[in-house]
């Protein structure tokens, strides 16, 4: 299991666009990927719909684990992908 802690630095927040793609991107990996508000309850990463439930504005931690065969590069991709989403 591969636990990393993230800040969304996007000033609209990680909204539809890039939720969309953050969960595209998380879908195409074989393992287990949540994401979480440090004090929140872990939900599917490749689900939209649950991403979009957690409200993650800018300055929002994000707590994303990956459980499975590639869980180190998705954590890896998906953190660069939130990062990207600054620029």
């Amino acid at each position: 299991m591969v636990i990393k802690e993230l800040v969304i630095k996007n000033p609209t927040g990680l909204h539809a666009r890039p939720a969309s793609e953050f969960t595209r991107c998380a879908s195409g990996f074989k393992s287990r990927i949540t994401v979480n508000k440090p004090d929140g309850d872990p939900v599917n990463a490749k689900s939209i719909i649950m991403v979009l439930s957690q409200s993650f504005i800018m300055g929002s931690t994000v707590v994303l684990t990956a459980d499975g065969e590639d869980e180190q590069l998705a954590v890896d991709t998906l953190s660069a992908l939130v990062d990207s989403f600054s620029e």
